[in-house]
């Protein structure tokens, strides 16, 4: 069995983590998995599913959610927000390499977008937190990101007379730390992106995707994308070592290599494996990785062809994919996902 280089390929652990997905994920077949050197072969069925159009959220949680979402009075010096990482005009994220927070160990990760967040099995490149209101109070809590305490955090908007009334209609306990968690975790739920055009082409629309898109949506599956990037999210449901193939190692001077999930573990299996991510919104959230390190959609494909599939794509392979990745950014409230502003 040999790589498409010539070089004799091995079937690592990481190898046969992946191949044995093939037997869990519907719609693919071992042709599909892509073994080293094997020819191209379409998936069955579609191993992608359309977003919901919309959310079930009870409105009057949603509306106070957004708001909490939005109020820098959250954090312990009042100088940032959730938005403030998560724009939803730009992206649902930052757009750095890495997220700016005070404490480097376990080294800053880049800042996943926060739509479609609802649509993942676990949350953060580590799967540290498993639902929103968990996810909630971890970065609110955070030294690092919103430095907040729970007295400072409920006195703060106990004394604001609009959030109390809020609080009330939408909730018979009113004003509690679970109803803050809670309120922020059902506005969380409502950032869907729906109607991109793959979606659409998934919903039996005939002209979504042109010839060309759809022939990248081919490869895709076919060398083996979709083995980890499937299901409704298009990732975010498995985790899987950064570097197959190849050791990744750190990906900017100076700074130390990342251990991802062994952080949350410390399981042997889980150094240098992250939760897969969703490529949803794909094309509008550079940077991509955990770090950044690669800033062009070309770039991150190339590079995962490589470290993770063991195949050397060619220029035009590459385009394909692209062109198809691009099919992948939906709609929030009826408008298309936009990238962010380029970080300083």
């Amino acid at each position: 069995m040999r790589r498409n280089r010539g070089a004799g390929a091995r079937l690592t652990p990481g190898w046969l983590y992946r191949l044995c997905l093939v037997c869990l994920v519907p719609g693919l077949s071992l042709a599909a998995s892509t073994l080293p050197g094997s020819p191209p072969a379409p998936a069955q069925r579609d191993p992608i599913s359309p977003v919901p159009l919309q959310a079930a959220v009870d409105p009057k949680r949603l509306a106070l959610g957004e708001r909490l979402f939005g109020d820098v009075r959250l954090s312990g010096g009042h100088a940032r927000s959730c938005a403030t990482c998560h724009p939803l005009d730009r992206g649902g994220m930052d757009g750095r390499p890495r997220a700016d927070m005070a404490s480097a160990n376990p080294p800053p990760r880049n800042t996943p977008t926060i739509f479609n967040v609802s649509l993942s099995a676990t949350l953060n490149w580590d799967g540290g937190a498993n639902d929103l209101a968990e996810h909630a109070e971890r970065v609110l809590l955070n030294p690092g990101l919103m430095n907040a305490t729970w007295p400072h955090l409920l006195a703060t908007l106990q004394a604001d007379a609009s959030y109390v009334t809020a609080f009330g209609a939408a909730y018979e306990a009113g004003l509690t730390q679970a109803n803050v968690l809670d309120a922020l975790a059902s506005f969380e739920r409502s950032l869907l992106t729906p109607n991109s055009r793959l979606d659409r082409h998934l919903r039996g629309e005939r002209n979504a995707l042109t010839a060309r898109e759809q022939e990248g949506y081919r490869l895709f599956r076919s060398y083996g994308c979709a083995t980890c990037h499937q299901g409704i999210n298009v990732g975010g449901n498995m985790y899987q070592r950064f570097g197959v193939f190849s050791e990744m190692g750190a990906g900017a001077p100076g700074m130390p290599v990342d251990l991802g999930r062994y952080y949350v573990t410390g399981a042997p299996q889980d150094h240098q494996a992250f939760r897969v991510p969703s490529l949803r919104n794909v094309a509008v959230t550079s940077p991509y990785f955990h770090d950044g390190r690669d800033r062009t959609l070309e770039g991150a494909v190339e590079r995962m062809a490589r470290v993770q599939l063991g195949r050397t794509l060619s220029q035009e392979e590459t385009r394909l994919i692209v062109q198809f990745l691009h099919s992948l950014t939906g709609e929030y409230r009826g408008r298309p996902v936009a990238a962010p502003r380029k970080a300083p």
